[in-house]
């Protein structure tokens, strides 16, 4: 990759993260980088609980959390504020030290957080609830890993050599004990892991450059597990070869411990908890461990390389690149919950194929891993949904977006691939006029606009979940498996960009930072719309309010000003019915939202007088 591309992706990073005074937020920054960690399966959603915090004495800074969403996983955020000038003059790093003093300041902040040593910090701080998880016997429990994001407007270069080279810097993992005591009872000890991951301007350049296309994920078992593993090769064709192995238990309890879902980024599926199939697996553990190999069909793992060696007359894998489980993905979880749970899994095995792919495009990668997750006999069904990665109708949506004139005559742009927009723009003779054109407001990805649609429904929850979830949610609501679904025409258009305005202007309206309502903008939007949408369902209102906003572009000052109250309600709603205190977490549990919209305020407010006359039309 060339230096001029992570100059123009500094540009693009700089020019949206700014708000609309024109100053650049960290938490703008942060929201930008998500959706693209998200693409990658770095994140399991573009969601972030921003919670700004800083304490120059004892040099510890944090600007978000996330928890994955099987829960063993905390996401750090840290936002690098040495790199944030518009100067292009001095941004290249090349010593490891840059960044250790960036991570050091959120290692930090979890030490003294696990250690309760931030008892200072007020009530009302949005940090409060991340810091009593932490000092807590239950947070002590559920964490295994803690991950630190380091996210960078620096390239990562050597200055070796008559030219600038970028480079990567990677970190290695470390285990680090905690003890502590609970109200005075016996110490507890812990171990969590540390993984440091370097999100800078070369990450984010190459994201863009490969439409969104995640990097490939090496592993070298040795540096996972502390050993090779033991194979025989079943197969060597010209473009083919495979191995078979019995695998350890916890060997697929270690990986899934250190990769989590990136293991699964092309097995789409996830994990279903102990449900169904997966309460089996967990059963034969329990009682019959020793015929889980006869009673489980196995893992199916692909790779674009392995790299193997003989030892005493036996074949041993190393590494392997492009390491996917794409069948039995249900089942490593499960190992890895199940010993999480206490169970014993020493006497546990799982057989594994083991399929190299040697080619080295991506669209015959892509097919061969379709094909193989559709014809394993996987322990639940894949659909067809899971398996398309390019729906028909979101193509069809994206000619309506340059084919429909919006009543002001400026249409809107569609980023159906991750970095489209940026790429027209690079293309044309006129970047700047077409910036000017379709500034942010008026452009949305497929992420989004899953987020927008699925808002204007009866699962707030999921929505802010966000991710594959939700996406889910969207393409098999307009794009079943069984039927027809719904037609992606000029209706549909017109009301998804309803949709989208009705979303973002309440995101407006609730604010961000001092002047904001509260600290759960993400969560009280869509239980707000969502309201709004059950309460009109009955009857056209819907509808109508839809194609007012359409027509407009825009909503009235009345309407803003009930929102205003609805949102205000809202974020009150969610913290007086949530069973923890981490509010914004709790709010992507379906049993919150139930609670919600059955409580006597927000049926009395919905029956109100002003309900009905902002509403109806």
């Amino acid at each position: 990759m060339e230096i001029s591309a992570v100059l123009n992706t500094r540009e693009d990073l700089l020019n949206s993260s700014k708000n609309d005074d024109g100053f650049l937020q960290q938490s703008l920054l942060i929201d930008e980088v998500m959706p693209l960690l998200l693409e990658t399966k770095v994140v399991d959603s573009e969601d972030i609980n921003h919670t700004y915090y800083l304490s120059n004495d004892d040099k510890i800074k944090i600007n978000g959390y996330t928890v994955n969403s099987t829960g063993e996983r905390l996401q750090i955020f840290i936002v690098d504020d040495s790199y944030l000038s518009e100067s292009n003059d001095e941004f290249y790093v090349s010593l490891r030290n840059v960044y250790d003093e960036q991570f050091n300041r959120a290692i930090r902040f979890i030490s003294s957080a696990i250690q309760n040593k931030l008892e200072n910090v007020q009530e009302s701080e949005p940090i409060k609830p991340l810091l009593a998880k932490l000092g807590s016997e239950d947070g002590l429990t559920q964490f295994d890993v803690i991950e630190f994001i380091l996210v960078t407007l620096s390239a990562t270069v050597s200055f070796r050599g008559e030219e600038t080279q970028l480079r990567t810097i990677h970190y290695k993992d470390e285990i680090k004990s905690f003890s502590h005591k609970f109200l005075g009872e016996k110490t507890q000890s812990k171990e969590l892991l540390f993984i440091k991951r370097v999100v800078d301007l070369n990450y984010l350049a190459n994201i863009y450059a490969s439409q969104g296309r995640a990097e490939p994920l090496k592993v070298i078992f040795k540096d996972v597990i502390g050993k090779n593993i033991e194979v025989i090769k079943a197969a060597d064709e010209e473009d083919f070869e495979s191995y078979l192995c019995v695998l350890d238990a916890p060997i697929l309890a270690d990986l899934y411990k250190r990769y989590s879902s990136q293991l699964l980024e092309k097995n789409v599926r996830s994990f279903l908890q102990f449900k169904g199939v997966n309460q089996g697996i967990k059963k034969t553990i329990k009682d019959e461990p020793e015929k889980f190999i006869a009673f489980n069909n196995g893992l199916t793992i692909t790779a674009t390389e392995a790299k193997t060696s003989y030892y005493k007359k036996s074949l041993y894998l190393e590494s392997l690149d492009d390491f996917q489980i794409v069948n039995g993905g249900q089942t490593t979880a499960s190992i890895y919950f199940s010993r999480k749970e206490g169970l014993d899994i020493s006497n546990v095995k799982v057989v594994a194929k083991i399929n190299i792919a040697k080619t080295s495009k991506s669209k015959d990668l892509d097919d061969l891993i379709s094909k193989i997750s559709e014809f394993s006999n996987s322990q639940s069904r894949v659909s067809k949904v899971d398996l398309r990665s390019r729906s028909p109708k979101l193509v069809q949506l994206k000619s309506l977006s340059e084919s429909v004139l919006p009543p002001s005559g400026n249409k809107w742009f569609f980023e159906r691939a991750k970095g489209d927009f940026n790429t027209q723009v690079r293309k044309s003779t006129n970047g700047q006029k077409l910036k000017n054109e379709f500034p942010p407001k008026k452009r949305f990805t497929k992420e989004l606009l899953a987020k927008y649609y699925c808002a204007w429904g009866d699962a707030p929850h999921l929505v802010k979940k966000g991710g594959e979830k939700v996406f889910r949610m969207f393409i098999e609501d307009i794009e079943p498996e069984n039927g027809d679904g719904i037609a992606i025409n000029r209706e549909f258009y017109e009301k998804l960009i309803a949709k989208i305005i009705l979303f973002r202007t309440m995101e407006e309206v609730y604010g961000q930072g001092k002047n904001a309502i509260g600290q759960l903008r993400s969560a009280a939007v869509p239980y707000a719309i969502s309201a709004i949408y059950k309460w009109t369902n009955t009857t056209n209102d819907g509808t109508l309010i839809l194609e007012k906003i359409w027509k407009q572009e825009s909503l009235s000052d009345g309407l803003i000003e009930y929102l205003k109250e609805l949102l205000f309600l809202m974020n009150e709603l969610i913290k007086k019915y949530s069973l923890s205190e981490d509010y914004g977490e709790y709010s992507k549990n379906q049993e919150l939202w139930v609670a919600i919209k059955r409580s006597s305020e927000l049926n009395e407010f919905m029956d109100s007088s002003s309900s009905k006359f902002a509403l109806s039309l």
